[in-house]
């Protein structure tokens, strides 16, 4: 949980009346900001402000095989931006360029476009939610070149690339440190720049479910939904619908499932794998299977969950979760990833059985 400012009674604190916070119309509640710049320096959001201030064009960029935080964050980054009267462009570095299913809700999807298009060597690029620079895939070189290249994350994990970092593993989300730069570029919150927060949030925050849920996340969701977004419409887009044959490929998933009880020095591993000939069969994309680790990590009897995927491509997408007793960033980084303590990844481009080799040496207690 980060340091937050301000940390008081929101009940007691007096209506803000700077714009954007509350906007759902002329009667709707006017709710306090909580600032959440966590361990960012004051100098270094001030930077950024007047970086992105003195723009005419901005670039941005997130994470390859994009979810709601890194994606969200970026479009209502770019939302915000382009209320600025800067022109935007934003995209993600996959070789198939495709929103995943599950955020086709999100506004804002006019700014994309694909990496072919991309600008080679931007005057100023932000990248969100990417803890290395690697994680931009195709759009890497742009940001080798870019004159100014900010980095907004909160994984522990990142590597501090770029000429500016807005970097607080404090945060719930990336979501939270783009809705304080929203606030201190004085842009007012609507529902579309809310929505995409608000999907970046419960995201990362597991719908308030995970440690690092913080009362400043609850004060900014508060926020959010106070502009009139559904939150209903948007928990039905992330999490209760798929097509039917993901459950085909779960199931067969789950016939495959494996649990080791003497792994992670006896505190248990449960892990499965799912071959693209899986989702074949049933014409069914690689982001439509992401979800299935929040399945197998349910299981009482294993302190580690990791679930591979197989991408379009070949490689081996390595999703790895805890319960806190093991440092799942730690393994994953040693082979080339990042992320949380309870929440990480990698790719593999070797097979199953070494890949799983290769992380069960490495898992040990905290």
């Amino acid at each position: 949980m980060g340091d937050v400012r301000e940390e008081r009674d929101v009940t007691r604190l007096p209506r803000d009346d700077r714009a954007g916070h509350g906007t759902g119309g002329s009667d709707a509640p006017c709710l306090p900001h909580l600032s959440h710049s966590g361990g960012v320096p004051e100098s270094d959001w001030a930077r950024a402000v007047e970086l992105i201030r003195s723009a005419d064009e901005i670039a941005l960029a997130c994470h390859v095989s994009p979810d709601g935080d890194a994606l969200g964050s970026m479009l209502a980054a770019g939302l915000a931006m382009r209320a600025l009267g800067k022109r935007v462009v934003a995209s993600f570095g996959d070789r198939r360029f495709e929103v995943p299913r599950l955020l086709r809700f999100l506004p804002g999807q006019e700014l994309l476009v694909e990496p072919a298009r991309y600008p080679e060597a931007p005057a100023l690029m932000i990248t969100f939610d990417a803890s290395t620079s690697a994680r931009l895939g195709l759009l890497g070189d742009s940001a080798a070149k870019a004159a100014e290249l900010i980095v907004v994350d909160h994984h522990p994990s990142n590597s501090g690339f770029g000429t500016m970092a807005l970097i607080d593993p404090g945060a719930a989300a990336t979501a939270m440190l783009v809705e304080e730069l929203i606030d201190r570029l004085g842009v007012p919150l609507d529902r579309d720049i809310a929505t995409g927060l608000y999907a970046g949030l419960v995201t990362d925050t597991g719908s308030f479910r995970h440690s690092s849920t913080s009362p400043a996340a609850h004060a900014m969701a508060a926020r959010l939904v106070a502009t009139g977004l559904r939150t209903d419409e948007i928990a039905r887009e992330l999490w209760d619908r798929s097509p039917f044959g993901y459950l085909k490929v779960l199931g067969a998933a789950l016939e495959r499932v494996h649990l080791e009880p003497e792994a992670a020095g006896g505190l248990g591993l449960v892990w499965t794998y799912v071959p693209r000939v899986d989702r074949a069969a049933y014409g069914l994309p690689y982001d439509e299977v992401e979800g299935m680790i929040d399945i197998v990590r349910r299981t009482d009897e294993a302190e580690v969950a990791i679930v591979l995927k197989e991408d379009d491509e070949g490689a081996w997408q390595v999703s790895t979760r805890s319960k806190g007793a093991v440092d799942v960033a730690r393994v994953c980084a040693a082979l080339g990833g990042g992320g949380h303590v309870r929440a990480a990844g990698f790719t593999s481009h070797r097979p199953v059985a070494e890949t799983m080799a290769d992380i069960r040496a490495l898992l040990t207690p905290a």
